[in-house]
């Protein structure tokens, strides 16, 4: 299964596993990313870190070590 760090700029995708345990599995959930949310991926930083998502109608940046703990579809 695709991970969100996988997903290209400008496609979205639907979350369908939060992985991760305890205080990030929480944070993840309270910035809105639960399963079958849909997920835009509006930019990517220069240097590859962090992304910048669209999630639930507002911007939401995202370090690429949490983005891999989200499986989507």
């Amino acid at each position: 299964m695709a991970t969100l760090k996988d997903v290209k700029i400008g496609k979205s995708a639907v979350i369908k596993k939060l992985n991760g345990e305890g205080a990030v599995k929480r944070r993840i959930m309270d910035m809105g990313m639960t399963r079958g949310t849909k997920v835009i991926v509006r930019k990517v930083a220069p240097l590859g870190d962090p992304i910048e998502l669209t999630v639930r109608g507002y911007q939401l940046s995202l370090r690429k070590s949490d983005a891999e703990l989200i499986d989507v579809e």
